[in-house]
């Protein structure tokens, strides 16, 4: 659960004869993520490396095919047979019954969009038409004119004097057939010979002209009639269409879905094939498996092939280990911060996996900041309803993140004494019995100093887990010099706590209780602070002489050391900032705690005193938009204060995923 699964690497010789069938095993579990091996597939063999690739390739020619089919006829790839194949799909078997399937499909399917296609254009010429409906005149002799240019159409009635002055020096005939405030019916003809000059200008007023179709002629409302007669036809063609495709799903749906897995089978088994070194009469398998499979996965292998050879190779979690793919543990309750830590990073194979510790800190901070009875028990029902696809069917996966978040607001609104944003007095006399909370309330004046330097100390808390985990995952793999002169290693949390001695020692009420304990005990913080900052100026310096790397100092000459030593003193500069602000940061916590209860009593405040219909409309609506605005607020900076001031003290990421080879696709998280 804190790390992820124990990997180990496998290598398999496998006779050709058994090569589908150990395939077939590596692809069924779900186990096993396949290396390209270092051994080439032999080309001139039989079933060699050119026969493979036309193989894949004329499988995944298939199976697009076949994707499209489906998708035309509306049909969903359902659930993979139960009954296993014993081979690949025979091309030369299922390659001519889709070959007919889509011949049948692509007939009716062309029909069906051409008529849809003819009905677009012709309600394109209805909407143009329309508007001059009432016109007496044959358009088709203002198309077929020898010596006349005419344009009849549309234009904004505040274009006619730009066109107007455009062709004042033109001759011209311009007449209005409609007036309407926004848009006039106009006619504008001239000589052929002027047919470039009308068309621009026409263009720069806006005048949208008529186009009409060469089978069409007659005047407008002959021309509207026709139309609407062939769009009637076309309608009743497109649903004799889609009748046929309907027929076709029903009688080829099951066969084509048969058809779909075959090849999606074929394909995938032929891709693992192409990735496999082939010696002589052998083929060579390379992969990884996780270490609780890898018995329950041999002796499925020994079972497909007698004579199969097996090393695995195990692999340790210590040192650096990029190309070892990361399987996490998953759990489905702790899928939503497992998915909030992959957001960020995913881990290395050797690295601490924070999702279980995401799963406490997260809804603590988000409860501590969004404290309130009644606002976190609708989160916590919103968000079981989310996660059960009742509602919000798309946000599924941040079902039970919601419900947690509710919950730990729930709790921590009653340590604070709030419901529905009615605190003490005002509860009292709203309901006629009292609540009183459980701790502390933050918006007491008397608290709010309180809560802030809490929220302070929650910080430092955290902080400090922060350090002690780098330190333990700099230890596991084995990175000595960031271990001991990292900033976020022995050096780095030394200076961190003499940074807080000297924060303690100053005596203000503002003080975290952290610091001021730190403070209080007997060491001389000042000097320790400076020896510790020195060290962090000189740490790049401390690492290369730990690790051996030379140069220990990169400076050529005078100049070149005082240009190290100036980003020295930057590197420190930055280092203190950062500890000083990722400390700071979480003053938030306290700070939304205190702000939540601030915006609940300006919402009492437009209400009013008096609980009428009034007053509880207004409640009900500033709870709803509390819940909605401030709890996703709050949300993101709980995102916030885990990426950059939590997580970047302890946690690298950057592992590989591990992606098992599967004959049927996994949603699920690997």
């Amino acid at each position: 659960m804190f790390f992820p699964k124990a990997m180990t690497e496998v290598e398999l010789v496998v006779p050709a004869k058994d090569l589908l069938a150990v395939t077939k095993v590596l692809s069924g579990h779900g186990v096993f993520q396949q290396t390209d091996s270092t051994i080439p597939l032999a080309a001139g063999a039989k079933g060699g490396a050119t026969n493979w690739q036309e193989t894949a390739a004329s499988y995944a020619s298939l199976e697009r095919r076949i994707q499209v089919i489906l998708q035309t006829l509306g049909i969903d790839e359902g659930q993979p047979p139960a009954s296993d194949f014993d081979a690949m799909a025979d091309l030369g078997k299922i390659g001519p019954a889709i070959d007919q399937i889509e011949q049948e499909v692509k007939q009716t399917s062309d029909q069906l969009n051409n008529e849809r296609k003819r009905i677009e254009q012709l309600e394109g010429t209805l909407n143009q038409l329309e508007p001059v409906s009432d016109v007496d005149l044959d358009i088709a002799s203002l198309r077929n004119s020898r010596y006349l240019y005419s344009i009849l159409g549309l234009i904004p009635a505040a274009n006619v004097e730009r066109l107007q002055t455009s062709l004042a020096r033109v001759p011209n005939i311009f007449l209005t057939l409609r007036s309407d405030p926004q848009k006039l019916v106009v006619f504008l003809a001239g000589t052929r010979a002027n047919s470039d000059v009308l068309e621009r200008a026409a263009r720069s007023a806006y005048l949208n002209p008529l186009t009409l179709p060469e089978e069409y002629s007659g005047k407008p409302a002959e021309i509207i009639r026709s139309i609407r007669s062939t769009i009637e036809n076309s309608r009743r063609k497109i649903e004799e269409a889609q009748q046929n495709l309907a027929r076709l799903a029903e009688t080829r749906g099951e066969q084509l879905r048969d058809l779909a897995w075959r090849a999606h089978a074929s394909r995938v088994l032929s891709d693992a094939i192409l990735r496999y070194g082939q010696l002589r009469h052998t083929y060579v398998i390379t992969g990884w498996v996780p270490v609780v499979d890898l018995d329950h996965l041999v002796e499925r292998l020994k079972h497909a092939s007698g004579e199969i050879i097996i090393e695995s190779i195990p692999t340790t979690r210590s040192g650096h280990n990029s190309n070892v793919p990361v399987a996490l543990l998953t759990n489905k309750y702790l899928k939503p911060f497992q998915m909030l830590v992959n957001t960020y990073a995913r881990p290395q194979y050797g690295e601490l996996d924070p999702t279980l510790l995401f799963a406490f800190t997260f809804p603590f901070l988000y409860g501590a900041m969004f404290g309130d009875l009644g606002q976190g028990l609708v989160l916590l029902v919103l968000g079981l309803l989310i996660h059960n696809k009742v509602i919000m069917k798309g946000m599924s996966g941040l079902g039970l993140l919601i419900a947690y978040c509710g919950a730990s607001a729930a709790i921590f609104g009653a340590l604070y004494g709030s419901v529905f944003g009615f605190e003490g007095e005002h509860f009292e006399k709203t309901f006629g019995f009292p609540f009183h909370p459980l701790w502390l309330s933050p918006i007491n004046k008397t608290n709010i100093l309180q809560v802030l330097i809490l929220a302070i100390d929650i910080g430092i808390v955290m902080l400090l887990a922060g350090f002690l985990l780098g330190i333990f995952n700099h230890f596991r793999s084995r990175n000595w010099g960031h271990l001991v002169f990292g900033h976020n290693g022995i050096l780095g949390l030394l200076f961190y706590l003499s940074f807080l001695g000297l924060l303690g020692s100053v005596k203000l009420p503002i003080v975290p209780r952290i610091a001021t304990a730190i403070g209080s005990l007997p060491l001389p913080f000042p000097i320790l602070a400076l020896i510790f900052a020195l060290g962090i100026m000189f740490s790049e310096a401390l690492m290369n002489l730990m690790e051996g790397h030379r140069p220990v100092i990169e400076a050529h000459g005078v100049g070149g050391f005082i240009m190290y030593l100036v980003q020295a003193f930057m590197d420190l500069f930055e280092t203190v900032i950062s500890q000083l602000s990722n400390t700071l940061s979480y003053v938030r916590v306290g700070a939304f705690a205190v702000a939540h209860g601030g915006l609940s009593l300006a919402i009492f405040n437009l209400a009013g005193d008096t609980p009428n219909i009034g007053f509880w409309i207004t409640v009900i609506i500033g709870n709803i938009f509390i819940i909605g605005f401030e709890g996703l607020i709050v949300g993101i900076q709980t995102m916030r204060l885990h990426y950059y001031e939590f997580l970047g003290k302890f946690f690298t990421g950057g592992g590989m995923r591990f992606e098992p080879l599967r004959i049927t696709p996994s949603k699920d998280e690997g």
